[in-house]
C-alpha cells in the first residue's frame, strides 16, 4: 500500500454523499481488514475531501492539512482491525482526524508555528470593510452570515482564531453538518457539553467576524 495519495484540488465543488448502505459499508470494512489496497483507495476517494477540509479548518494551513490527511488514512488502514462497528465508519475516521489534529496543534504551538500564515495572507489581500455592505446576509448560523467566495475567507480566518476546544465542535456541526450525537461520539463529550460549546463558538465567531468587517451582523 502506498502511504501517499492525491488530494482533490477543487474543494469548492459539491461534495458527494459519502454515506454507504450498511451492507456495502460492512463489505468495505471487511476488504480493508483483509488489506485490500483497492478498498483503501475507495475509502480515500470517499472521504479525502471531507477529511482535508476538517483538518484545514482545524489547523488553518493547507500544507499541514495535506500531510495530516495522509496520516489519517494511514492510521485508518493500520487500525481498521480494531474498528468495532459501534459507530459509523465516517464517525470513526473523524475521531482519528480530530485526535491527530489535537496532537499536531500542541506540537505547532510549542514550535510557534501555528500562526495561520496562509489564512492571514488572504486577509491582507482583501479590503475587508469594502466587502461588508454588499455581502452581509441575514441568517441564523454564523458560517452562513456572509455570501460571496472571497468574504467566506473571512469566516475561515475567524474560525481559525477560535479556541481549539470550541472550534472542533463548531466545525463538526456547522461545516461538516454532523449531528450532536455524532459529535459526542467523535469528541467523547456529553450532548449538553457539545451544545454548549457550539453555542459559545458561534458567539465567538460572530464577534470575530463583526470585528474584522467593522460592522454588526444583523
Amino acid at each position: 500500500m502506498s502511504a501517499r495519495f492525491a488530494l482533490s484540488e477543487d474543494l469548492d465543488a459539491p461534495w458527494p454523499d459519502v454515506a454507504l448502505p450498511d451492507d456495502l459499508e460492512q463489505k468495505l470494512i471487511e476488504r480493508l481488514i483483509a488489506r485490500d489496497e483497492r478498498a483503501f483507495n475507495e475509502l480515500v476517494r470517499l472521504y479525502e475531501r471531507r477529511v482535508f477540509s476538517l483538518i484545514f479548518r482545524m489547523l488553518g494551513n493547507a500544507a499541514e492539512a495535506e500531510d495530516m490527511a495522509q496520516e489519517v488514512f494511514v492510521q485508518v488502514f493500520k487500525a481498521i482491525g480494531n474498528f468495532r462497528g459501534d459507530s459509523k465508519l465516517s464517525t470513526w475516521i473523524y475521531r482519528i482526524a480530530i485526535n491527530l489534529c489535537k496532537n499536531r496543534a500542541k506540537y505547532l504551538k510549542v514550535r510557534h508555528a501555528n500562526e495561520q500564515d496562509e489564512l492571514e495572507e488572504v486577509a491582507e489581500r482583501q479590503h475587508l470593510g469594502a466587502q461588508a455592505g454588499a455581502n452581509v446576509a441575514q441568517v441564523e448560523r454564523p458560517d452562513e452570515m456572509i455570501a460571496g467566495k472571497e468574504v467566506e475567507r473571512v469566516v475561515q480566518i475567524a474560525i481559525a482564531q477560535i479556541d481549539e476546544t470550541f472550534r472542533q465542535c463548531l466545525v463538526l456541526r456547522d461545516v461538516e453538518e454532523l449531528s450532536y450525537e455524532e459529535i459526542g461520539e467523535i469528541t467523547g463529550l456529553p450532548p449538553g457539553t457539545v451544545k454548549s460549546r457550539i453555542f459559545r463558538a458561534r458567539a465567538m465567531l460572530r464577534e470575530i467576524v463583526e470585528r474584522m468587517l467593522g460592522e454588526k451582523i444583523k
